[in-house]
C-alpha cells in the first residue's frame, strides 16, 4: 500500500520502470559483497567507489551523508544525533552504527554495501562487527587504497582551479597553457587551502594515526586488500575486480 512519502509507480515513465527492473534483474546474479574503503585523500576511493558501486549494485554509505540525512528525516537516531551535535559534541559511535543499521536495510542496499569513511577506528570497527553479526553476515573484504605520502603530495599540491567555472588543472599532469592563468578566461587559478602540502601533512598524519590499527583488525581477520594506489585508474579498477572476483 503506498505511504505518503511513496512514489506511486502509476506516475513514473515505463522507461524509468523498465530501466530499474532490468537493473535488478541484473543485480539478482551478482554475489553479494559487504565491503569498506580505507585510503588517505588522494588516493583515488572516489574515483573507483561508483565503479565498484555500478559493478556489484551495491549502495554507498558515506557516514558523514548518513548522518545529515537522519538528522533531516528526523529518525529517532537523527534526533539524537542533532543534540550531540547542537551541543558541540562528536556524535557517538554506537549511534553512527545505528544509523548504518538503518541504512543497510533499506532496498537500495540488498546486495550490500561500500562504507566510506567508517569505521576510523578499532573500537568502530568493533561495534560494526558486533552490528553486522547480528544480523548474521560479516564484511568480506576491506579495500586498502595503499599509496606513499610522496605521491600523494605531488598529486594533491599540484592541482590548481579556476574557481568561477570549476575546472581544475594540475600543474604536471594537465597544466594550463600559462602558469597559473585558466586557458579560457585568462583570469587567476587558485589553490584550494586543503590541496596546500601544510595541510596535506596534517591530514596525512591524522589519517595514518587513526587508520593503522584499524588496517591491522581487518588484517588479522584476513580480509584486507592492498591496492596499488599509486598506479593509473584503470589499472587500479582492474585491480579491484580481480580481488573482489577471487
Amino acid at each position: 500500500m503506498a505511504t505518503a512519502s511513496s512514489v506511486n509507480l502509476e506516475d513514473v515513465p515505463s522507461m524509468d520502470l523498465m530501466t530499474e527492473l532490468l537493473r535488478r534483474m541484473k543485480c539478482s546474479t551478482k554475489p553479494d559483497k559487504r565491503l569498506i574503503l580505507i585510503g588517505p585523500p588522494g588516493s583515488g576511493k572516489g574515483t573507483q567507489s561508483p565503479i565498484i558501486k555500478d559493478e556489484y549494485c551495491l549502495c554507498h554509505l558515506a557516514t558523514g551523508d548518513m548522518l545529515r540525512a537522519a538528522v533531516a528525516a528526523k529518525t529517532p537516531l537523527g534526533i539524537k544525533a542533532k543534540e550531540a551535535m547542537e551541543k558541540g559534541e562528536l556524535v557517538s559511535d554506537d549511534l553512527v552504527v545505528g544509523i548504518i543499521d538503518e541504512a543497510i536495510k533499506k532496498p537500495s542496499c540488498q546486495k550490500g554495501f561500500i562504507l566510506d569513511g567508517f569505521p576510523r577506528t578499532e573500537v568502530q570497527a568493533q561495534k560494526l562487527d558486533e552490528m553486522l553479526e547480528k544480523q548474521g553476515v560479516k564484511i568480506d573484504k576491506v579495500l586498502n587504497f595503499a599509496i606513499d605520502d610522496g605521491i600523494l603530495e605531488e598529486r594533491i599540491t599540484g592541482r590548481w582551479m579556476h574557481p568561477a567555472s570549476g575546472r581544475s588543472y594540475h600543474t604536471k599532469f594537465a597544466p594550463p597553457k600559462v602558469h597559473g592563468i585558466d586557458d579560457v578566461t585568462g583570469e587567476p587559478l587558485i589553490q584550494r587551502k586543503d590541496d596546500t602540502a601544510a595541510v596535506l601533512k596534517s591530514r596525512l598524519e591524522s589519517f595514518h594515526r587513526q587508520t593503522e590499527p584499524v588496517v591491522n583488525y581487518y588484517t588479522k581477520k584476513g580480509i584486507v586488500a592492498n591496492l596499488h594506489a599509486e598506479k593509473p585508474p584503470k589499472e587500479v579498477t582492474a585491480e579491484v575486480q580481480k580481488v573482489l572476483s577471487s
